[in-house]
């Protein structure tokens, strides 16, 4: 089974790249984020997209998030929902089979904080109870998407870091590295775990992308016995033009 994560920055400016970016990645599974588009405003190609099952839980202009689902993997269209503390359409859920057992994927897209710090960690504990809840019901579970949280120094450039910078707090770092110890695991540091320059996001000026100065705030986090089974992850910064690389782990359940 292949996973990726990619906030988009925009499905509409985006279409073109996502088509070209499924039909060479053939991803079984897609959570994008910052799709920043309603439903009516979705082409006809992204609403019923060739090959997948497709949940668009957005509004006009700011965030919005996306759940793709393969058809060879689910044979009917999974049952998308998203949880009570949602707001600003920030997390869709869906529960899909898999050779290890039907496993509940949440696509989510943190506030970034800057104009609401509160608002933000209200979020952050509520997908903390999210988590808890699954872990103690014996769910497989993988939260994936724009967590937007640098969870370590290292996953911020050292020319990018500041003193008390959100997204990178004491206090989000300590409640991000709580979620993660309720059962999952940080599938992409499992493969990287000496690279100091993995990063997921970079500032859309001075070439930061190309140099790659950035930010590491994109995750896939699976559950232990889910993350036991994932095969590679990696991080495509050369995939088309948002300031985000999707975030891709691939999972063998042979």
């Amino acid at each position: 089974m292949k996973l990726a994560a990619w906030n988009v920055n925009g499905i509409r400016a985006r279409q073109a790249q996502l088509f070209d970016w499924l039909a060479a990645e053939k991803p079984d599974i897609v959570c994008l984020q910052e799709i920043k588009a309603s439903h009516d405003q979705l082409t006809f190609e992204l609403r019923d997209m060739e090959g997948y099952w497709s949940y668009w839980h957005g509004d006009k202009g700011y965030s919005g998030v996306a759940l793709l689902v393969s058809k060879s993997l689910a044979g009917a269209m999974p049952a998308c929902s998203h949880p009570g503390f949602d707001f600003e359409q920030r997390i869709a859920c869906a529960s899909v089979p898999s050779p290890a057992g039907d496993i509940m994927i949440a696509s989510v897209y943190v506030p970034n904080g800057g104009k609401d710090f509160d608002a933000k960690m209200r979020f952050l504990h509520a997908l903390e109870s999210y988590v808890a809840e699954a872990n103690r019901d014996g769910k497989l579970l993988i939260v994936c998407g724009d967590l937007n949280v640098a969870l370590e120094e290292r996953d911020i450039h050292p020319k990018l870091r500041k003193p008390h910078m959100i997204g990178a707090t004491p206090e989000e770092r300590a409640l991000l590295a709580r979620i993660i110890s309720l059962g999952l695991a940080d599938v992409h540091r499992q493969f990287e775990n000496d690279n100091d320059n993995l990063f997921t996001w970079w500032a859309p000026w001075r070439q930061q992308k190309e140099k790659n100065i950035g930010w590491r705030i994109d995750y896939v986090l699976a559950s232990k016995a889910l993350a036991e089974k994932a095969t590679s992850a990696v991080v495509q910064r050369e995939v088309g033009s948002s300031d985000h690389g999707p975030v891709v782990v691939r999972f063998d359940f042979s």
